[in-house]
């Protein structure tokens, strides 16, 4: 995760003021002005492992698309087949350009026969927009940018079930993984998906901009003690140790879903934009592969180090690497040559050694009733080009 320094020019989400009340540390990430840590980040990652946190997420981008070829035009236009959710469904897929280059990762969620909402990044929003547009051209599909109506909420934690539930008029007990309902929360009107990014149980709330601020009081007066406001550092680091990409550090314009080893959300057998190039690809194996990595010592290995191989050259880059508050290490994601064998990486002149390690480094024990059905981004089993 990276911010930038131009904060005045950022946007703001509807929460800035709550930001503001709790003294956040504001950056500038992907336009937007949004709260760093407000406190210890590590404090708040452990808050998100072990009982729960909440997030503004509201700079990302909630995209619509409706009509009675809505199914077929999503097809078309991603890698995955969004026609084949039914009404309440969610699942994790990606947009390419023609040569199979990732544009942006995804959840898109089926809201009805013929209405669909698409999450995009926040950095990518206006170019998945524009390219869904482009690409829905022929069908009986409409495409509508709505980001700046919504604001976006994540619960996340093994007891965010139990305050979100307290609040809301959804059954969350048969809610499935991957899945979304619409429903109350403390008298807003929500979109309720039980869907996230950071390898635990919980909860992302889509509700009316100006229902954020009393939605995010309402939230955190009934967690009291077990919720605690988290940034972007510990969503960053509750990522990695869940093994899910970061668009811009593990998903690129230049990397395919193969390269990722996130070939099992494309599906060849149909037709869509970028199907040649992947197809391609998949036949002939991908030249890198996304490995992870704990160092044997102390220092961390940073987006951008090199990795080196066993014959003591470089065989790849860090993409991702952080310290792992739970598993006390440090860890990072790495993209390197195929069959490689990475025995360290490069930091500031020395090789610092490392294991490599099936991913995810943290996998929570239990999981909400139907969870695998629709396994998205937020809980990847080892990464395999299947």
């Amino acid at each position: 995760m990276s911010a930038t320094s131009s904060a005045e020019s950022a946007k703001t989400t509807p929460l800035l003021e709550i930001h503001q009340e709790l003294g956040g540390t504001l950056v500038d990430f992907a336009g937007y002005l949004m709260p760093l840590r407000y406190g210890s980040e590590t404090a708040e990652h452990n808050a998100v492992r072990a009982s729960a946190g909440i997030f503004d997420i509201s700079h990302m981008g909630e995209i619509f698309v409706t009509g009675a070829q809505a199914p077929e035009a999503l097809d078309h236009a991603l890698v995955g087949t969004p026609s084949g959710l039914t009404p309440g469904r969610a699942r994790y897929t990606m947009i390419v350009n023609p040569e199979g280059g990732v544009l942006d990762d995804l959840i898109v969620y089926r809201l009805s026969d013929h209405g669909f909402l698409v999450v995009a990044n926040a950095a990518n929003r206006e170019v998945v927009a524009a390219e869904l547009a482009e690409r829905a051209k022929g069908y009986e599909a409409h495409v509508s940018d709505d980001s700046d109506a919504w604001a976006l909420i994540a619960v996340q934690g093994p007891k965010s079930a139990a305050i979100v539930a307290g609040l809301t008029d959804a059954d969350l007990s048969t809610l499935k993984y991957y899945a979304l309902v619409s429903g109350t929360v403390a008298g807003r009107s929500a979109f309720i998906g039980r869907t996230g990014y950071t390898g635990e149980d919980g909860f992302e709330l889509f509700v009316a901009a100006e229902d954020a601020v009393p939605l995010w009081r309402a939230l955190t007066e009934a967690g009291g003690a077990d919720l605690t406001p988290c940034g972007l550092s510990a969503r960053d680091t509750l990522r990695l140790e869940a093994g899910m990409p970061l668009y811009g550090h593990e998903l690129t314009v230049q990397t395919t879903p193969y390269d990722a080893g996130l070939g099992r959300v494309v599906r060849l057998e149909k037709e869509f934009v970028g199907r040649d190039a992947l197809a391609a690809v998949a036949e002939a194996g991908p030249e890198r592969e996304l490995v992870g990595l704990v160092a044997v010592g102390r220092r961390v290995p940073r987006a951008g180090y090199a990795v080196i191989g066993e014959d003591g050259e470089p065989c790849g880059v860090v993409t991702s690497g952080a310290p792992s508050p739970t598993l006390g290490k440090p860890i990072a994601l790495a993209s390197v040559r195929h069959g490689s064998r990475p025995v360290a990486v490069d930091i500031r002149g020395k090789h610092e050694a490392v294991d490599v390690v099936d991913l995810p480094f943290y996998h929570r024990e239990h999981r909400p009733a139907g969870a695998g059905a629709d396994l998205g981004s937020a809980e990847q089993n080892k990464r395999t080009n299947k």
